[in-house]
């Protein structure tokens, strides 16, 4: 199997290529090496490249840059993952397209099903449920959405790290006690996309992310609590809940984005790793990185 990656450097894109099975053949394109908003570049380069599978782990994700950046939040996230598809189809690959929580409006009180009426809450949330429809409309349904939330890695610009180097600093936070959703490891969505690569009958709309659900508030006590006892954080961390209204961002979260892994647990034969015991493998690999 020979596939492409897009948005390497990223935490899926890289988590992909350190979970590569063997005999799989591996292309990691970033966006200097391949501009998914250019629909005629994305044609010439996949003819060229022959992939058996796409995978689509580019993304704008400045989710409150969004509301003023709609434009380019809507050419990366909502037509690109069109192109890729359409492009996809012509040369007999697969896409498979990462999506988001995002997508829900957080009034739900129980897991969202991949079926789940979707309300987008703002610019960002929008522009991938405009991908997700584009990219299964152009892949006349052969493509495969997975959407996913709170994604981390030992690398990058996300949440775990933002808390460790903010705790470091100050030995104290106040984080957000009334949004929850379930922190996901970036390595458990690239197990489970080279699951679904496996599987060219694994297609439509599915949710994958680690197993609980936490508020931000939950995560943020994990992470002091695991980053002491690894010695990632050498003195003890105060960390004080604070309601959504008190920490304004220009775009609005779900308050509740929990997903069903039901139809992805079934369908790729997987079982997904609680959220704590996957946070705490990640901080491991950061201590040793």
């Amino acid at each position: 199997m020979k596939a492409l990656v897009t948005g390497a450097g990223g935490q899926v894109a890289t988590a992909l290529a350190k979970l590569k099975p063997a005999g799989a053949e591996l292309i990691s394109l970033s966006q200097d090496e391949l501009d998914i908003t250019d629909r005629d570049a994305v044609r010439r380069r996949m003819a060229i490249l022959d992939p058996d599978v796409i995978i689509n782990a580019a993304a704008y994700t400045a989710v409150d840059k969004a509301e003023t950046e709609n434009e380019l939040a809507e050419r990366v996230n909502g037509a690109a993952p069109g192109y890729l598809a359409e492009a996809a189809h012509a040369n007999g690959a697969r896409l498979l397209h990462i999506s988001t929580d995002f997508v829900f409006d957080g009034k739900a009180d129980s897991p969202y099903r991949p079926d789940a009426a979707t309300a987008p809450l703002g610019a960002y949330g929008l522009s991938k449920l405009h991908g997700e429809q584009r990219a299964l409309e152009a892949s006349h349904g052969e493509a495969l959405v997975l959407r996913t939330a709170w994604v981390y890695a030992a690398a990058g610009h996300n949440f775990v790290r933002t808390m460790l180097r903010i705790m470091g600093e100050r030995g104290t936070v106040r984080v957000v006690d009334d949004q929850r959703g379930s922190p996901t490891w970036a390595d458990s969505v690239a197990r489970a996309l080279w699951a679904a690569a496996a599987r060219p009958q694994f297609r439509g709309i599915h949710h994958w992310t680690d197993a609980g659900e936490a508020s931000w508030y939950d995560f943020a006590l994990a992470i002091a609590a695991e980053g002491r006892e690894l010695g990632l954080l050498r003195t003890p961390v105060e960390v004080f809940p604070i309601a959504t209204a008190d920490y304004p961002t220009p775009a609005k979260r779900p308050a509740y984005s929990v997903l069903d892994r039901s139809s992805t647990e079934a369908g790729l034969g997987l079982k997904a790793t609680p959220w704590r015991d996957n946070l705490k493998k990640m901080l491991m690999e950061l201590k040793h990185a």
